[in-house]
C-alpha cells in the first residue's frame, strides 16, 4: 500500500477535519483508484516560505510547511494529513518541468514535507514550487552538486547563524540571497528559546529590542513550532532559503542555551529536560530542509553528515551538542582542573572516528570541518592569567588536542574549519597548544559573525584588540553583525567577512570587512 493509499481520506472526513480552516473541499483521483481531497484555505498556507537543503549530485530537499495562521493553536490547520503537489523545473520560470509529485503534509510533522528530489544532472540550478489545493507557494532556487570526482574551477558559498529575532532585521540575510552562493552553511542559532522581552541588558546597557519574540520561553513542542513559524515569517529569511540550498546543523539555542547531552545550564533533572530535548528536535526536523535519514528518534537527531563537491571540497558538518560532557568550570570564563580532564568529549569517539576517516580518506584540495563553537586555543585573559570559554573546544583539552593532532600526524593537508555562536568575526590559525606553537599550523580557522545577535557592535571591542595581542595565533577580530562568503579554487581558499553598520535598522549597508586566504598547500592564512 502506498503512502498515499494510506492516507486517503473521504471528502465528509475532510470537510469535517478542516472545519474554519477550508471552506470547501475538491477531490483528486489518484492512480489507486481511491481519491484524496485538498482543502481551498481561507489564509494563505505557505507563510514560513519554502526550502532546499542536503544537495547531492542528482537532487535534494525541497521543504514547506503549511501554517496559516501560524500563531494559533494548530497553526491553521486540521488534525488530519493533506496532499501537496510539487514541481521542479529547470528555469526560474518553471515552464519546463523536469520533475513532480504529490507528496503528504502529516499533521505528525506539524504538515511539514520534506521531498528527496532524484534524477537530476550535478552541478546545476534548479527551481521549484509547491502547490496545496488552489494555492501556490514562491519559487525557490536549488542547485545539485558537482558529480562525484568533478574537476571544477570553484565552489562559492555563504555562511551564517545567530540570528536572534529580537536584536535586529535580517538585512543580511537579504543581501546574502542576492549574491547566489552555490550553497549556504548554518552554523546553528536559528531560534532562540527565550521569553519575549521588550528591553535588552547588552554591552552598552538597556536597549529596546527592535521587535519581540511571541510568547514566554519554549518547553512544548507547540512552542517550539509557533518560534520557528515567528522567525520563518521573515521575508528576508525567506529570501534566503528560496535562493540556495542550505546545510543545517543546530547549536544551544535550538533547544536551550549551553545544553550539552542530558543536560541544560539549570539543573534541571535529565528525565524532564529530555522531554523538552524531544520536543525541540521533532520541531527543528520539522522546519528545516533535512532528509529522512535525519529523521527524529526520541531525543536524537543526526545531523553530522558529509557533502563533496567534487574533486575541490569536502565538507563535514558536525554535531558538537548531543555527544558532548557538561562543561567544566560551572560552565564560567575561567581556568580550572576540569578543563585539562581525560573523560571530556565534545564529538564523542564515533563521530570523532567518521571525522577521520573523512578526512584521510578523501582525495578533496580542501578538507572543511563546518561546526558550532570555536576550535582556536583562544586565551580571553590578555594578562598573565589563562580564561577560556568553556562552552568551545578549549575547555575541552584532551579531546581538542586528540583530535588536532590526529590530523597533524595523517598528514591531512588544507583543513578549514567553520565555526560560528561567538557573535564576532574571528581568522587564526590552529595548532595543538597555541601557548606552544608547532613549526606550521595544523589547520585555520574562520569564526562568522552573527546575522543580529549582539546588535548592531562596532569594529572590534576594547578587551578584544588586547585579547588578539595577546593570541599570536589570532589574525583578525571584528565585532559587527553579517555573514562571510567563502570561495574555493585549486589555488586558495578565501573568506570574505561581510558586515552591515547596523542591524537595528532596516538599511543597514553592507560592506567587506576583510578577506583572508589559505594559499593551496601552504599553512597558516594570509590577508587576500
Amino acid at each position: 500500500m502506498s503512502v498515499l493509499d494510506r492516507y486517503a481520506l473521504s471528502r465528509r472526513r475532510l470537510l469535517t477535519a478542516f472545519g474554519g480552516a477550508a471552506v470547501t473541499a475538491l477531490s483528486i483521483p489518484l492512480e489507486s483508484g481511491k481519491a484524496l481531497a485538498q482543502p481551498m484555505f481561507r489564509t494563505y498556507p505557505f507563510q514560513l516560505g519554502v526550502a532546499s537543503g542536503d544537495p547531492s549530485p542528482d537532487g535534494f530537499v525541497i521543504w514547506t510547511r503549511l501554517a496559516p495562521e501560524p500563531f494559533e493553536i494548530g497553526y491553521g490547520m486540521p488534525m488530519a494529513p493533506v496532499a501537496v503537489d510539487w514541481e521542479v523545473a529547470d528555469a526560474a520560470n518553471m515552464r519546463n518541468v523536469v520533475a513532480k509529485g504529490t507528496t503528504i503534509a502529516p499533521p505528525e510533522l506539524g504538515h511539514s514535507v520534506h521531498v528527496e528530489v532524484a534524477g537530476l544532472q550535478p552541478n546545476r540550478d534548479y527551481w521549484y514550487r509547491f502547490t496545496a489545493g488552489k494555492e501556490r507557494s514562491l519559487v525557490g532556487r536549488a542547485r545539485t552538486t558537482p558529480a562525484l570526482g568533478a574537476t571544477l574551477d570553484r565552489v562559492r558559498f555563504a555562511v551564517a547563524g545567530c540570528q536572534h529575532y529580537e536584536s535586529g532585521y535580517y538585512t543580511a540575510y537579504r543581501r546574502l540571497a542576492e549574491e547566489n552562493p552555490d550553497f549556504v552553511f548554518c552554523y546553528g542559532d536559528y531560534i532562540y528559546e527565550g521569553r519575549g522581552n521588550r528591553v535588552s541588558n547588552g554591552w552598552n546597557g538597556p536597549t529596546e529590542n527592535v521587535r519581540q519574540h511571541f510568547g514566554s520561553e519554549i518547553y512544548s513542542l507547540d512552542d517550539y513550532r509557533r518560534r520557528y513559524a515567528q522567525y520563518k515569517m521573515d521575508a528576508d529569511l525567506q529570501a534566503a532559503h528560496a535562493a540556495a540550498p542550505w546545510f543545517t546543523v543546530w547549536d544551544d539555542h535550538e533547544t536551550d542555551n549551553n545544553w550539552v547531552g542530558e543536560l541544560d545550564q539549570d539543573g534541571t533533572d535529565p528525565k524532564l529536560f529530555n522531554l523538552r530535548r524531544q520536543a525541540a528536535v521533532q520541531a527543528y526536523y520539522e522546519n528545516m530542509p533535512l532528509r529522512a535519514s535525519s529523521f527524529p528518534v526520541g531525543t536524537s537527531l543526526q545531523i553530522y553528515r558529509r557533502a563533496a563537491y567534487g574533486q575541490l571540497l569536502n565538507l563535514n558538518l558536525l554535531d558538537t551538542r548531543q555527544f558532548r560532557t557538561d562543561q567544566p568550570c560551572n560552565d564560567r570564563q575561567s581556568w580550572c582542573d576540569a578543563i585539562t580532564s581525560p573523560k571530556a568529549e565534545v564529538v564523542g569517539a564515533g563521530q570523532e572516528k567518521w571525522l577521520m576517516d573523512g578526512l584521510t580518506g578523501g582525495k578533496t584540495t580542501w578538507n572543511v570541518i563546518a561546526q558550532q563553537v570555536m576550535m582556536m586555543d583562544l586565551d580571553r585573559d590578555p594578562g598573565p592569567g589563562v580564561i577560556v570559554n568553556p562552552d568551545s573546544w578549549a575547555g575541552y583539552r584532551i579531546p581538542r588536542g586528540r583530535l588536532l593532532g590526529k590530523i597533524r600526524d595523517a598528514k591531512v593537508g588544507n583543513v578549514v574549519v567553520l565555526t560560528g555562536d561567538e557573535h564576532q568575526n574571528f581568522a587564526g590559525d590552529l595548532y595543538v597548544d597555541g601557548t606552544k606553537r608547532e613549526a606550521a599550523p595544523i589547520a585555520s580557522e574562520f569564526v562568522v559573525t552573527s546575522i543580529t545577535s549582539g546588535g548592531d557592535g562596532n569594529d572590534q571591542r576594547d578587551e578584544f584588540a588586547k585579547i588578539q595581542a595577546a593570541n599570536p595565533m589570532l589574525k583578525f577580530n571584528n565585532n559587527q553583525r553579517g555573514y562571510a562568503i567563502c570561495e574555493a579554487t585549486p589555488k586558495a581558499f578565501v573568506t570574505e567577512f561581510k558586515v552591515l553598520d547596523a542591524v537595528t535598522r532596516r538599511d543597514g549597508k553592507l560592506s567587506t570587512r576583510a578577506k583572508w586566504a589559505l594559499e593551496d598547500g601552504k599553512p597558516g592564512i594570509v590577508q587576500a
